[in-house]
């Protein structure tokens, strides 16, 4: 059962990946206000999911507990203490707490949790994996990070209405630092496989029985099981999940090591890899869709 104190939960960002995770929260009882920077798409979203809509952030002034579904952390950090005048902090009362559940520089949101410790406002940083079939499921990989017990504690009722799997990793931060990572390692899993078609295909193989193989063999990753299969041998390039999203989240990582001294340069050479075929297609194309900048720049 949801605790009536925090019953009233605001959701700003309904794209892809947050609408059904909002839509998730309303059907286990929370009372749902959302926005979004389309207007449009809120009043859509209300009325299709019988939800609240908020014109304006200082609409979701009543909500308890804040979940923000957003591109980056700098937008998270915009609407948070930039946004209409003052941000969204401005307006929530003393005590509440937001969730991160973007795709977040770890770094940032340490900086941001000082900046909203200072006004009362507690953080939890709890970015998923799953992409939008285990978002619409409520099925989500969930990473949480914080530096207090009781406010995970007050974010676990809601993240349990939108992931299964809810995993603690440490302090603020460690959770989108987690997110990034493995990011890159599924980014890394992916390239590696595209890299193998591309040489493949052009000594004569087939890129079905390849994928087949390495299904059975120890090649298999997620990106063999899933896109690369399901998205890339059918030219579908329709994961749900954009390009420019997968590039950032793989610089994360790639900054990240850099940021701490280390010397791994896979993440480096990956993240360049993801960059450039954002650069080459568009950042709005699905990530699935790199396959086809690889394969040029590969003069195949």
């Amino acid at each position: 059962m949801v605790q009536a104190q925090e019953r009233t939960v605001g959701f700003v960002g309904i794209g892809n990946m947050g609408a059904p995770m909002a839509a998730n929260l309303a059907r286990a009882g929370f009372d749902v206000v959302v926005y979004d920077a389309d207007p449009a798409r809120v009043a859509r979203y209300a009325a299709e999911h019988r939800v609240r809509g908020a014109e304006t952030l200082a609409d979701l002034a009543e909500a308890t507990i804040v979940v923000t579904m957003l591109p980056t952390g700098q937008i998270v950090r915009e609407v948070m203490l930039e946004a209409e005048g003052r941000g969204l902090a401005a307006v929530l009362p003393q005590g509440a707490l937001l969730i991160d559940m973007s795709s977040s520089d770890p770094i940032g949101t340490r900086a941001l949790g000082e900046e909203l410790a200072r006004r009362g406002i507690a953080f939890v940083d709890a970015p998923v994996s799953g992409a939008v079939p285990r978002a619409k499921d409520g099925t989500l990989t969930i990473m949480i990070g914080g530096d207090d017990p009781a406010a995970i504690a007050r974010a676990k009722p809601v993240l349990a209405a939108m992931g299964k799997s809810l995993f603690e990793t440490g302090p603020l931060g460690s959770g989108h630092a987690m997110k990034a990572l493995n990011n890159y390692v599924a980014g890394a899993g992916f390239a590696a496989a595209a890299e193998a078609l591309i040489v493949g295909e052009r000594f004569g193989l087939d890129p079905a029985v390849m994928i087949d193989i390495m299904n059975v063999s120890t090649g298999r990753n997620f990106s063999t099981e899933s896109t690369i299969k399901g998205q890339v041998l059918t030219k579908a390039f329709a994961s749900g999940f954009a390009l420019a999203l997968l590039a950032k989240d793989v610089k994360i990582a790639a900054d990240l090591a850099r940021g701490l001294g280390l010397d791994v340069p896979l993440t480096q050479l990956t993240s360049a890899r993801w960059i450039e075929a954002r650069d080459d297609i568009g950042g709005d194309k699905d990530h699935t869709a790199a396959f086809m900048s690889w394969k040029a720049r590969a003069g195949a």
